[in-house]
């Protein structure tokens, strides 16, 4: 007898939640590598990275597979050695939409507006341009109005505003004949300021684009169009956000600006590029995407070509465990989930000195004096003198602590922003389900039991695989399994000084409704080669910029001293790639051993 989703008849007839639903108040859902609370919310442009051996150093004391609950495998393939990551070129992320199209950046023209196209000749359009530009010394364009009638004076009118933002425009006449003047309207700052009228009837408030990026998370990326558009970051929308260490592409949208102010973009982002554009009546919304499409690159291989054939074709036919990845634990030694922990017990001192303390490991030196502040004095004021830039995550609660006092932590941890406080505790919901499906690994291997929980809408009971079975993350909507694994969720949580029965928080934000995740992922789209080569720093894949540059496809050397396994797959939404990887490699995808395996290889 099956009891679960689809056999227990006690169950409420809503739609049950998956994380897909975000029916757990998630966040936004990171795809993939995206670090889980970044250490600072705006990136500054030309911030240089952490050089090579300060990483090394601050790894030491990162987390490992095993203290996040990443503990089995699926397959009993030989694993091999292989280095990813190694350059952020080896990790390409392409969206995968609403529709199922793998969205590419291939086209930066500008859409043509039908209704006002064929007003300004293509020599007017240059003039104007030039003006827009401040390369016109005149500081005005007159166009003559051939066929003067109100209605063609009109036309040109909204052409140039609408074209050309930051322009204004009047009507003169000048011996019996009529132009239209354009003069920019309030000096240099008027070219970024969007024009709220003038916007064509016929065209959708929206407009949808591409974008391409590299190197660079979806905030930090959304934050540099932002400042150049002088718009806040709340007018773009997107369906989730993509890893920084990685060439990523996916689609975005923007509240009533055009094509042509996005395309200008083009000549002075660095590492972003902005493109296929068109106008929708309606934004972007999280999770609405079907998956990612991506393209690792896994360097230096010591598998051998039947060992990367075995491990591929499990991959492609079985899957691999759906752990959530490393990323989503944190960086640093204090591990996200133990705040977590700390806020659901309501334990709020706790919270302060895990997020403040010292703490081993390099780290910025600025963060460094602040945390030796706070330890010394426990003055917010002063430690956060200590901070330059006062958004990062420290600086925000600091500010909390010093405008509210150390009586009111709830409300200064408020200051933190929402996404980044959910966090938290949604990284202790992913430990705990990481633990409790290694322990169903251990205990059932990969056949569906009785007790286990599958979604309803699926096939007949009989018919269940482990491709079918999920486990709930904690909370107070969701149901366990009847086996002794749902035994072990209330064992887990007692132990860490929760009730699994009372998941209702004094603040409604830390309530955990809870979801439910499959426990076996099956990619699509699966398919791999074996790539030689000599200069370790050469990229090895074609990305739709190089493209659309027109710059040659990398030539490998069939004689080349390194080898590099190059895989492609498609995953759905919330997954992590690197759990991909692990089951393929059999190696820990944490940065604390990704880091050694680097440093033993360069040395």
């Amino acid at each position: 007898m099956w009891t679960g989703l689809l056999a227990n008849e006690n169950l409420p007839l809503k739609k049950q939640k998956t994380e897909a639903d975000h029916g757990n108040r998630a966040a936004p859902s990171q795809d993939e590598e995206t670090s889980c609370l970044p250490e600072e919310e705006e990136a500054c442009e030309g911030e240089e990275e952490e050089d090579g051996d300060t990483f090394a150093d601050m790894m030491k004391h990162g987390l490992t597979e095993t203290d996040v609950g990443i503990l089995k495998y699926v397959s009993d393939h030989e694993g091999f050695s292989g280095i990813l990551k190694e350059r952020y070129s080896d990790f390409v992320v392409h969206e995968i939409n609403k529709q199922g199209k793998t969205v590419h950046l291939d086209d930066v023209s500008v859409p043509a507006d039908t209704e006002d196209d064929d007003v300004l000749t293509e020599e007017q359009k240059k003039q104007l341009g030039d003006l827009q530009l401040y390369k016109n010394k005149e500081g005005t364009v007159s166009i003559q109005v051939v066929d003067d009638t109100k209605e063609k004076r009109t036309l040109i009118h909204k052409a140039i505003k609408t074209q050309f933002p930051g322009l204004e425009t009047k009507t003169e006449e000048k011996d019996g004949c009529r132009f239209i003047v354009a003069y920019h309207v309030a000096g240099k700052k008027a070219l970024a300021a969007p024009r709220k009228h003038f916007w064509p009837k016929n065209r959708g408030s929206f407009c949808h684009f591409v974008l391409y990026k590299e190197n660079k998370d979806t905030m930090d990326a959304i934050n540099v169009l932002s400042k150049f558009l002088r718009l806040r970051p709340n007018m773009f929308s997107y369906m989730g956000t993509k890893d920084k260490r990685a060439i990523t592409v996916q689609e975005i949208a923007v509240l009533r600006i055009t094509a042509d102010r996005l395309a200008h973009l083009n000549k002075c982002l660095l590492n972003l590029k902005v493109g296929n554009f068109s106008y929708k009546n309606h934004p972007l919304k999280l999770g609405e995407l079907q998956g990612n499409h991506f393209t690792v690159i896994i360097r230096n291989i010591s598998g051998t070509g039947e060992q990367v054939h075995q491990a591929m074709t499990s991959l492609k036919q079985t899957g691999f465990i759906n752990y959530y990845g490393m990323q989503r634990f944190g960086t640093t030694a204090v591990p996200t989930q133990h705040v977590g922990r700390a806020i659901l017990r309501n334990n709020w001192n706790q919270v302060v000195d895990l997020i403040l303390k010292p703490r081993p490991g390099a780290e910025k030196e600025y963060l460094v004096h602040c945390r030796e502040e706070w330890a010394k004095t426990q003055d917010p004021e002063a430690a956060l003198k200590k901070l330059p830039n006062k958004r990062c995550l420290e600086g925000q609660l600091l500010r909390g602590l010093s405008m509210y006092g150390k009586k009111n932590i709830v409300t200064a941890f408020g200051l933190i922003p929402r996404n980044n406080r959910l966090m938290y505790i949604h990284s202790y919901q992913s430990f705990v389900w990481n633990t409790m499906v290694s322990r169903r690994i251990q205990a059932f291997g990969l056949k569906a039991v009785a007790g286990d929980l599958v979604l309803r809408g699926t096939e007949e009971a009989e018919q269940h695989s482990i491709h079918d079975i999920v486990m709930p993350l904690p909370g107070f909507d969701v149901i366990y399994p009847s086996h002794h694994i749902g035994d072990g969720y209330r064992e887990l949580l007692s132990a860490d000084g929760l009730d699994i029965d009372n998941m209702r928080h004094k603040v409604r934000d830390y309530s955990l409704a809870g979801a439910y995740r499959r426990i076996i992922i099956r990619p699509t789209d699966v398919s791999w080669d074996v790539i030689q080569y000599d200069d370790p720093r050469i990229s090895l894949v074609h990305t739709d910029f190089e493209k659309l540059e027109n710059k040659p496809a990398p030539v490998f050397n069939t004689e080349g001293k390194y080898r590099a396994l190059r895989m492609e797959f498609s995953l759905p939404p919330s997954t992590y790639a690197t759990m991909a990887v692990r089951e393929v490699l059999k190696l820990d995808t944490s940065i604390k051993k990704q880091t050694q395996l680097n440093t033993l290889w360069f040395n």
